[in-house]
């Protein structure tokens, strides 16, 4: 999952990067409004974090321009303002989600687990699809009692394939979502990972579709 941070504060993008990344997310970081205005269009980011106090354009403006320009991913705002009426400000000109600031780490991670399953529309707490459920805390995956252990690359996958259960996903579109680099995304690393996970969960729980991509069914196996 790719997450756009834009936060001008270096102390505090310093805090957050390395812990989204350790949860298991690619993590870019812009400071200034028009530069993320700009990114927004030109990346396909599974979700931002946005700050309203910006230099350049300010949070809210650039979350009004995306949606007006019918960019959809969802956006978690960060706020250090205490007034409610611009929280709802907020709300209304798009955002999925608010977190005031000074806030524990934990507490974001959470709120972006949870609007990346409710923007999926998986309304549970946990991420179920099928027989599995993905502990995103642990980064393993259960099937009944049985807990299947996982590398973090294939952590990667499998929460992404889950979030997106019953879509068809093209290489592109995974290697865009998973990976950093021309020379990893120009790999066979997604063809490694999927085989390596179906070696894990079972042959059939990835589909492939020969020159369209790939599908994890809603129904599991």
């Amino acid at each position: 999952m790719r997450l756009l941070v834009v936060e001008d504060s270096v102390s505090l993008a310093d805090q957050l990067i390395p812990l989204l990344r350790e949860q298991g997310y690619l993590v870019d970081w812009l400071a200034d409004g028009r530069d993320a205005l700009l990114r927004g269009h030109d990346e396909p980011y599974d979700l931002v974090v946005l700050d309203l106090g910006l230099p350049g354009l300010d949070g809210l403006s650039v979350l009004r321009r995306w949606r007006e320009a019918g960019l959809v991913m969802p956006v978690l705002i960060l706020t250090a303002r205490d007034s409610w009426a611009e929280r709802v400000e907020g709300l209304r000109g798009g955002a999925d989600d608010y977190l005031a600031k000074p806030f524990h780490g934990e507490e974001l991670v959470l709120r972006i687990q949870a609007v990346l399953r409710r923007c999926h529309g998986n309304t549970n707490c946990h991420l179920t699809v099928g027989d599995l459920t993905l502990d995103e805390q642990r980064q393993c995956v259960h099937r009944g009692a049985d807990e299947i252990q996982l590398t973090g690359a294939e952590f990667r996958m499998l929460r992404y394939f889950m979030l997106n259960a019953g879509r068809l996903l093209s290489k592109r579109q995974l290697s865009e979502h998973l990976y950093d680099g021309e020379t990893e995304r120009g790999s066979n690393v997604v063809e490694v990972h999927i085989n390596r996970l179906r070696r894990k969960l079972g042959a059939t729980v990835i589909q492939t579709r020969r020159g369209q991509g790939y599908c994890f069914p809603r129904s599991g196996q």
